[in-house]
């Protein structure tokens, strides 16, 4: 699609949108004729902007399957018959693999539509406050910031976008180095962490746009991926302080399923399943029943991973009982049909609805944050008593005892430990896959910093040999195409 069409496309979006869990607190007519003089005009259209801003992570290609897939199916957790996904479980993706080509578009059209946002909403004087101008750049700035994040964790080098596109001389551009792109993500969300409020009122719309602990929880992420350990701690740590989501873990760990605005949750890719696409997630790893139809699922849970889970004694993997389909284990179902729909199965999305679910996707979760705390502290400090308590924070409420510094002298000890209660903690939600490269790419910087697993192993068992190459997608080729100036990732 051209630029010039592509932002005709997204005005019309941008009217048209019904966005569902923000529907509750605006109600906007569309308009019915979309031209650059008549959107962007007042408060309204503002309004409509951000909330089509949201929409934008809704896509089946986004968060509705395909970044969860991308982020589960390539690692040591998940595997599969289906042939959609075989290229991802094998590790042989090309330039033309259907997902990061997915992925690629639809991050793009989020950021296209953030540009939008930050563009023409500052000169909106018309039924629109100050506060709620900054309230809603803030938002801008942050969801501009995920899709970086999203394109330069998968694809490394990838060209910056921070204007809409509006003509045709704008789709040829160079990529930029991920230093760059790290760079305006950090600035964006240091911008969104000043614009955003605590809170909009409450727990259920909280959840649902961005907040300055959604920035906070971000920021971490990124500075976690950059090996900022300082900046991933201080970070971090405005999230464990914030009363908002609890200061402590203290929700069962079976009661945060499904996803639906939990207190430990910081953000949701929100879905009801009628006003909106909804989440297609279940019904591609769920066994029919509840799944609408039976075939070969996504993201089976692999043997490698459910040998290692203590089924007895851990909270996130202990038996609870029969459920539709078969047996629950927590956070996995051990179907009871035959065929497609026997073995085990996913089971943190659990109301499936012939591919438009209202369960939510989690985005940020107080739990991950724990994690990362741990993690960045013992990095940045080696073994203490700060960053245990974190990672023991997450070990006594699966109901296992806590560790002693003297279990986990070294850096690399308390290192693999972490490792693995990331590996238990959020299993199936999209992180795998991307922290075992994560993973790969700190040993290569430092060969002191070992991992028991990282994605390099992972990619020798499947192809036969470490090429580092397939630490990335490779950029879709019609994005080459499309872009004359952009170029492919090295091996593909």
């Amino acid at each position: 699609m051209k630029p010039y069409k592509t932002y005709i496309y997204i005005l019309l979006t941008l009217a048209a949108t019904n966005f569902t869990a923000c529907k509750k607190i605006l109600e906007k007519p569309p308009l019915t004729v979309i031209t650059a003089d008549n959107y962007f005009k007042n408060g309204d259209d503002a309004e409509s902007g951000i909330v089509a801003c949201y929409d934008a992570l809704q896509n089946d290609g986004y968060y509705g399957s395909v970044l969860n897939v991308l982020g589960e199916m390539p690692s040591d957790d998940a595997t599969s018959d289906n042939t959609d996904v075989f290229t991802l479980d094998k590790i042989q993706w090309t330039s033309i693999t259907d997902q990061p080509g997915r992925l690629f578009l639809n991050a793009y059209k989020g950021i296209n539509r953030a540009n939008a946002v930050l563009k023409y909403v500052p000169g909106i004087t018309k039924g629109l406050t100050e506060e709620r101008r900054t309230q809603i750049l803030g938002e801008a700035h942050f969801l501009r910031a995920l899709h970086h994040f999203n394109l330069v964790k998968s694809f490394g080098d990838v060209t910056i976008r921070t204007e809409p596109s509006e003509s045709e001389s704008q789709s040829a551009k160079a990529r930029s180095s991920q230093a760059e792109v790290y760079a305006l993500i950090e600035s964006d969300l240091t911008a969104a962490e000043s614009m955003l409020p605590e809170t909009f009122g409450g727990q259920s719309i909280d959840r649902v746009r961005a907040t300055k602990g959604a920035a906070n929880a971000l920021q971490a992420k990124v500075f976690l991926y950059e090996r900022k350990w300082q900046e991933c701690l201080t970070a971090a740590g405005k999230v464990i302080a914030n009363n908002n989501y609890g200061t402590t873990l203290s929700t069962p760990y079976q009661d945060l399923f499904p996803f639906k605005n939990k207190k430990e949750s910081i953000l949701e890719v929100q879905f009801d399943g009628v006003n909106d696409p909804g989440l297609s997630l279940p019904d591609l790893i769920l066994p029919n029943p509840p799944a609408t139809y039976s075939f070969p699922k996504y993201n089976i849970p692999d043997n490698d991973l459910i040998s290692k889970v203590d089924m007895v004694n851990d909270e996130r993997w202990k038996k609870r009982g029969e459920v539709e389909g078969g047996t629950n284990y927590t956070s996995v179902i051990l179907g009871s049909g035959t065929g497609n729909d026997s073995g085990w199965f996913i089971y943190k999305w659990r109301n499936t609805n012939f591919f438009a679910s209202e369960d939510n996707y989690p985005l940020l979760t107080l739990n991950d944050v724990y994690l990362m705390y741990a993690e960045a502290s013992n990095e940045l400090n080696g073994p203490n008593a700060d960053g245990l308590g974190k990672l023991n924070a997450i070990r006594t409420r699966a109901g296992l005892v806590g560790k002693m510094l003297t279990d986990l002298p070294t850096k690399n000890l308390f290192r693999d430990e972490v490792d693995l209660q990331r590996r238990f903690e959020l299993a199936f939600q999209g992180d795998r896959w991307f922290d075992l490269v994560r993973y790969a790419r700190q040993t290569q910087a430092d060969p002191s910093a070992v991992h028991t697993v990282d994605a390099l192993k992972i990619i020798t068992a499947q192809r036969g040999t470490a090429d580092p190459n397939y630490l990335l997608f490779p950029i879709p080729l019609n994005e080459l195409t499309a872009n004359p100036l952009s170029k492919q990732n090295p091996g593909f």
